[in-house]
């Protein structure tokens, strides 16, 4: 009786961390191979995109690093982008590297190269114009 509900525990935790690990990142790999006819060589390529979600920490215009603190941890961690990197907004429209502020969460897609990982797309989860502040300026005169 005692082993039947250990092992019941036991299968109920290896199905959650099944779950947790298939929820924090989303992976997708692609193969490519080309054969060239002429020296008979073959080569081949694999890509592995991961998907990931997270809050702007910093970015600094010019630089070729963007921050993000993730949900699974407090820490901010680096990310590389290139002139290939897109920003959409959540309908799919690009939006312009000069709207990305701090405290912004967003959705990312990244590709580990050697010890970098670089993104290919930014996904922000609020429509660009709920980021954007408005001023009010009161004016008072007197008779």
């Amino acid at each position: 009786m005692k082993q039947n509900r250990l092992i019941k525990l036991l299968a109920a935790g290896a199905v959650s961390a099944i779950a947790l690990t298939t929820a924090i990142a989303q992976t997708s790999t692609s193969s490519t191979t080309t054969t060239s006819a002429a020296d008979s060589v073959t080569s081949s390529t694999k890509t592995t995109t991961i998907d990931g979600s997270g809050t702007i920490t910093t970015y600094t215009p010019g630089s070729d690093y963007i921050s993000f603190r993730t949900e699974t941890s407090s820490t901010p961690v680096k990310y590389y982008y290139t002139k290939s990197t897109t920003i959409v907004d959540p309908e799919g429209k690009t939006v312009e590297w000069s709207m990305l502020k701090p405290d912004m969460p967003v959705k990312y897609t990244y590709v580990k190269d050697g010890d970098r990982m670089v993104i290919s797309k930014i996904t922000l989860t609020k429509p660009v114009s709920s980021y954007e502040k408005t001023t009010t300026t009161t004016t008072t005169t007197k008779p």
